[in-house]
């Protein structure tokens, strides 16, 4: 490698890395906490669903109260509102549904039921607020809404390529010394770069894929809209020019899942999209289905119900860019794996927060030191070094 070369790759490490390690630190201490959701919420007093008696919510099995009657309750108790989505617990009978002013409320109007289908009652409300609440709406958009997760975006396709430029230089820097060599007699600088390089390389496949997910995850809205516009227009076109389908003439949501289960019987339902959604159409129960493994759990089947008629009316696997969309949520958080998978993520999070750390403390102790020397210093493989 030339040093030319070596010139150019430096300069692309140093500046990617400069714009988005901030961005990337709030990101890393941020989501430490959200690998472990879970467990923080059982430990904060949220109810264990495990020790909800019951089939699954999602299940046809007898003994769960009717969808209709369970929709009717929460509707009772909420005059003048509608219902946007009904969601299922694949493990336990519990549910929730959301209801709102207006079929396309924003999020902040809309309330969400928990209930038990055994035994037909309401066991609470989920919350929107608290610590974890706060976290997540951090670590996604820093409360700037779309413009705030399009900026996290890039930040993160700029960590990847200050990844692979770092990775570049690497070569050439360790050419003379051993994999993993820590120059411990020497100065404080010298030892920085070296843990700096070591936990880079030892968690540089996992900060490359949560780095890509995390690209690919703050993409979502747009993503959802281009399904949106594409695919979903194109399953109810029919329905072109109709004015949309009023709440008072929702017919039974027990009638569409029959419908839906006779078509896919492979299939557990995940949850309902109402008419007037982001999720639906205006005429259309959207009943979004998923596998059974812990693998195709998080890829979703819409299929769409005529919302009066309960009538099947198409249904169809998702684009391959909202396949990658469901594949990358989980596997951001190691929700993939069990206790030891999330552990694993938090000790290489816990690398690469010490890997920007350093990053940040080694461009301050060094600013003032030219681009030629640090050049020389990747050239020589690590052996001329900056003046102290």
């Amino acid at each position: 490698m030339t040093r030319a070369t070596i010139r150019a790759w430096y300069l692309v490490h140093k500046w990617t890395s400069l714009i988005c390690t901030l961005f990337l630190l709030m990101l890393c201490v941020t989501g430490l906490p959200l690998i472990f959701h879970d467990e923080i919420d059982a430990l904060s007093g949220e109810p264990d669903r495990m020790s909800v008696a019951g089939p699954p919510s999602s299940s046809d099995a007898s003994g769960l109260k009717p969808l209709d009657a369970m929709l009717a309750k929460v509707l009772a108790s909420r005059p003048g509102e509608v219902p946007v989505f009904m969601a299922f617990d694949n493990d336990t009978p519990l549910m929730t549904i959301t209801t709102a002013p207006r079929p396309d409320s924003k999020a902040a109007e809309m309330t969400i039921h928990v209930l038990n289908r055994a035994t037909g009652e309401t066991t609470g409300r989920e919350s929107e607020e608290g610590v974890m609440h706060f976290l997540l709406q951090l670590h996604t958009d820093m409360f700037l809404g779309l413009p705030g997760m399009l900026l996290l975006g890039l930040m993160g396709f700029l960590f990847f390529i200050a990844l692979v430029s770092g990775t570049v230089l690497y070569a050439p820097f360790m050419r003379k010394l051993d994999f993993g060599t820590l120059r411990v007699s020497r100065s404080e600088r010298l030892r920085q770069i070296d843990y700096h390089n070591l936990l880079g390389i030892v968690a540089l496949a996992w900060m490359c894929v949560v780095g890509l997910s995390g690209v690919i995850n703050a993409a979502a809205t747009p993503l959802r809209q281009m399904w949106q516009m594409g695919e979903l227009a194109e399953m109810t076109r029919a329905y072109e020019g109709q004015p949309p389908l009023p709440p008072s003439r929702y017919g039974s949501i027990d009638k569409a899942m029959a419908q839906v289960r006779e078509a896919r019987p492979g299939n557990n339902p995940q949850f309902i999209a109402f008419p007037g959604g982001a999720f639906s159409s205006r005429h259309h129960y959207a009943v979004f289905l998923q596998g059974t493994t812990k693998l195709t759990e998080h890829v979703l089947t819409p299929a769409l119900v005529d919302a009066e008629k309960g009538v099947l009316t198409d249904i169809r696997q998702m684009p391959w860019y909202m396949v990658a969309l469901s594949y990358s949520q989980p596997l951001h958080f190691g929700d993939y794996g069990a206790l030891p998978l999330k552990i694993l993520w938090a000790i290489l999070d816990i690398f690469t927060i010490y890997v920007l750390w350093t990053g940040v403390r080694l461009w301050f102790g060094k600013r003032r030191t030219s681009t030629d020397a640090h050049v020389r210093e990747v050239e020589s493989g690590g052996l001329v070094v900056p003046a102290e």
